[in-house]
């Protein structure tokens, strides 16, 4: 199968005054966004937004019955002394007034709860698609791509649904609606309108794109910032500073970034300001021009104090929504970006694929007889990892996969619970294809215990449940009992409720394996992939950790990626492998013995061993 194309990291967005982003044409251009698959994702909320579309409507008319009453107030019931009257057009400037921030309400709450399952839809769907990919994919993808994509642009995208769309909405009919009041009450003042209103949407649109791009670059460097703090003072981070004695340089970085935020967060503030300044003047020329004009009975043609005040009041309604429209195109590129980004994770094609009838079988009951038959494989689809293998390992047996580093040892292992798929040939248990097995009834059939043990942020507890999530306290000490760490655990002050830490620092390596065994042993596979379990360990500790293993593999086929002599000597089947190709194969004794490979591997061994002092670090590795 062609593998899936992992989307190229996003470039950072540089934008003038008045542009588009670059990253947002260059992605849309890499992977362009049909407008029917957008709408299909409100398909489902199509009465909401019938619903939400009226109410806008209503809203944006009802807002423009005020001048009208403001107009009648000061024409008519004022001068003429009508009480009831003046009462009747003030009571209704404060129901409409009313009525308009009711509506207002109920279209927030509308547009955010469809905007949120939308995203919600969005959010889960990419979560599970992903959850489908090859290793391979999350091997060649940044992690900060994917949560980026995940949550970010997700985020992000809200926008479209409770601001975007709904305001084009609002102020397409409020804009219309108040260009129809402003001619009805006067033409000669609505073509004034055309000569002002333009000058002043130009310059204050300008400002409020200058700073959007300071905002961006804002929001960049705080990134930058960000990441250092994640970085630097995790307990890697830190470890990685002090070893390597880069906490001055670091620091250095960091007062750097945070000075780039100083004249960054300036430039905002008085782009900020240089806007409201505008907006000031603008609001401060419009109804001056227009009481100047009304001062000339030529211009206004006897038009009534009170028209004069309605008028200024709608037209200082309009410049908002033209405001608001001429934003629309950007706002909507960048929209269409982050649906973009968004869809090109979800129409990734898994590279292995769960089979559409898989066959049923009981876990409990499996043998756990692991054949390879003709398997090959390539990572990038020309040169081979692994071909022509051809390896029977018996049930409830024990073999040990030895070869040089990059022979094709794990890979191997990797290809029976699936995290690679063969490229050729097939691998079958108890002669079923693990491609016909259902990927849930696989994880339990097949554990896998390799040489980094990956503890959650959470309690011992909950690290063990992973496995077995309906386990009681009683099982959860047995596993931990297996797996040689039980009086360890019970020794600390809240035992199975104490916090393992980020990536399991609060235990050593020697425990985090011990912890991560005892979670397999809950799982309870009739096989086991033991790949580089002990490499890293020093020799006390592996001696720990292969007591726990040697439990562990009681009674299970066992295949494990050897890299000691010790883990060797226990296997029933040795197997060499060489350049992907087994070279050579038989008990340890026997290849031992034989002037082959694995005698040849031996030798260079102890070779090196003789180099190596006692207490450098693991030793009789290959």
């Amino acid at each position: 199968m062609k593998p899936a194309r992992t989307p190229e990291p996003p470039s950072p967005r540089r934008g003038g005054p008045g542009r588009i982003s670059a990253d947002d044409r260059n992605q849309l251009a890499r992977h362009p966004v049909s407008l029917r698959r957008v709408a299909g994702l409100f398909a489902p909320h199509r009465k909401m937004i019938t619903v939400l579309m009226l109410l806008i409507s209503v809203a944006s008319v009802a807002g423009l019955a005020q001048p009208f009453l403001i107009r009648g107030i000061i024409d008519d019931a004022i001068p003429d002394g009508n009480v009831p009257l003046l009462a009747w057009l003030a009571g209704a400037m404060v129901v409409i007034a009313a009525i308009t921030a009711l509506i207002g309400v109920v279209q927030t709450w509308m547009a955010t709860d469809m905007g949120q399952r939308v995203m919600h839809t969005l959010r889960t769907g990419m979560f599970t698609h992903l959850q489908a990919q090859s290793l391979a994919f999350f091997t060649r993808t940044r992690g900060g791509e994917i949560q980026s994509r995940l949550t970010s642009d997700i985020a992000g995208m809200q926008s479209v649904v409770t601001t975007t769309a709904t305001s084009i909405a609002t102020n397409l009919t409020t804009a219309v609606a108040t260009a129809i009041a402003m001619v009805a009450l006067s033409p000669m003042l609505s073509i004034l309108s055309l000569i002002v209103i333009p000058p002043a949407v130009f310059l204050s649109r300008r400002v409020a794109l200058l700073r959007r791009d300071i905002t961006a670059d804002r929001q960049a460097e705080l990134a930058n910032l960000y990441t250092q703090v994640e970085q630097g003072l995790s307990v890697s981070g830190v470890r990685l500073a002090k070893t390597l004695g880069t906490t001055e340089r670091d620091a250095a970085d960091f007062t750097a970034s945070s000075h780039r935020l100083i004249g960054l967060e300036l430039r905002s503030q008085l782009a900020g300001r240089w806007r409201m300044a505008t907006m000031q003047i603008v609001f401060a020329a419009i109804p001056a021009a227009i009481y100047l004009a009304g001062g000339f009975p030529a211009a206004t043609g006897g038009m009534t104090i009170g028209t004069i005040v309605a008028f200024t009041a709608l037209q200082s309604t309009i410049f908002r929504p033209i405001m608001g429209l001429l934003n629309v195109g950007v706002q909507w590129v960048t929209a269409m970006a982050l649906f973009s980004r968004i869809f090109e994770y979800l129409d990734l094609v898994p590279e292995i694929t769960a089979p559409d009838h898989p066959v049923r079988i009981d876990p409990d009951t499996v043998r756990g007889e692991l054949r390879f038959e003709g398997v090959g494989f390539s990572y990038d689809g020309e040169s081979r990892a692994l071909a022509d293998i051809d390896l029977v390992v018996p049930a409830g047996t024990a073999t040990a996969i030895v070869g040089a580093t990059g022979s094709g040892k794990t890979t191997l292992g990797a290809l029976v619970p699936r995290l690679h798929e063969a490229s050729a040939g097939r691998i079958t248990i108890d002669g079923v294809d693990v491609k016909d097995l259902a990927p849930a009834d696989l994880a339990r059939i097949v554990g896998v215990v390799s040489q980094e043990s990956y503890l959650i942020h959470a309690s011992i507890r909950e690290n063990l449940r992973l496995a077995a999530p309906e386990a009681t306290d009683e099982q959860l000490w047995a596993a931990l009992e297996a797996a040689r760490i039980d009086e360890l655990i019970a020794a600390l002050p809240v035992g199975l409720e104490t916090i393992v830490g980020a990536r399991g620092h609060r235990f050593s390596g020697g425990e985090q394996q011990r912890l991560a065994i005892a979670r397999t042993i809950l799982r309870n596979p009739r096989i086991l992939v033991l790949d580089e379990a002990t490499s890293a360990l020093d020799n006390t500790t592996e001696a720990q950790v292969q007591a726990a293993l040697d439990r562990l593999s009681e009674g299970r086929t066992t295949v494990t990626i050897a890299h000691r002599l010790s883990t060797v000597e226990r296997a029933d089947q040795l197997v060499v492998l060489d350049a992907g190709r087994i070279v050579e194969r038989g008990s340890p004794a026997e290849l031992r013995s034989a002037d082959g490979p694995f005698a040849r591997l031996l030798r260079v061994r102890a070779a090196a061993d003789e180099l190596r002092l006692e207490d450098s670090g693991p030793v009789g590795s290959w």
